[in-house]
């Protein structure tokens, strides 16, 4: 049966993940310590010479390394978002086998027989659009608990679908100085959470970009 191991690649895929961006948050950490040069802040100084004051080998390393595993957190994102596209596929066939066709008995009841696997539930039961994949300190977005790579299913009315960068601005527009509520995944485990767009002293009304999936 192909669900079972889709199911364990997709684990262990998450935990790969996580790992990742663990490594990634730290290289985002040296490098915007107070005095470094941020993650594209520029190496030379006004009158156009190699800053002396940061060691620029380390952090040309750092900012191609995080490239790097940029480009391996998101070819690990498509996969896992491919493994759970099987897995709800598997698990709707699964419940629609489980409903006898010529009963007369609701559906509703014969989903409680059901013998799901409750991580199964977990894996499956949404799929998110988009990822954040920049944040800014102090930010409405980092205030109100949201994270660096936290993945986004549900931001207010907006859903998977077509035009979301559009339709997220549009979101957070509509709703400033309003609460709207977010449904997360956040390494591997869905969460409901509150933000608040609003003004501050960066730019946008929340501080954080999302990265379409």
């Amino acid at each position: 049966m192909v669900a079972p191991n889709v199911k364990a690649e997709t684990m262990r895929l998450m935990d790969r993940r996580a790992a990742l961006e663990a490594e990634m948050d730290a290289i985002i950490a040296a490098l915007s310590a107070p005095g470094g040069p941020g993650i594209t802040g520029g190496l030379v100084d006004a009158e156009g010479f190699p800053r002396s004051d940061i060691d620029i080998p380390s952090v040309i390393a750092k900012r191609r390394k995080l490239a790097e595993l940029r480009n391996d957190h998101k070819d690990i994102t498509n996969k896992i978002e491919k493994n759970l596209e099987v897995l709800h596929s598997t698990k709707l066939s699964r419940n629609e086998q489980s409903i006898p066709r010529s009963s007369g008995t609701p559906a509703s009841l014969h989903s409680g027989s059901s013998q799901n696997d409750p991580m199964e539930e977990d894996v499956v039961t949404r799929l998110p659009f988009a990822m954040i994949d920049e944040m800014t300190d102090g930010s409405p977005a980092a205030v109100d608990g949201l994270l660096l790579w936290d993945e986004i299913v549900k931001f207010g009315n907006v859903e998977a679908g077509d035009r979301l960068q559009e339709r997220l601005v549009s979101e957070a527009l509509s709703n400033e100085d309003c609460q709207v509520p977010l449904v997360i995944i956040r390494q591997g485990a869905p969460l409901n959470l509150t933000v608040t767009p609003r003004k501050w002293h960066g730019r946008g009304l929340l501080g954080c970009h999302f990265q379409i999936l």
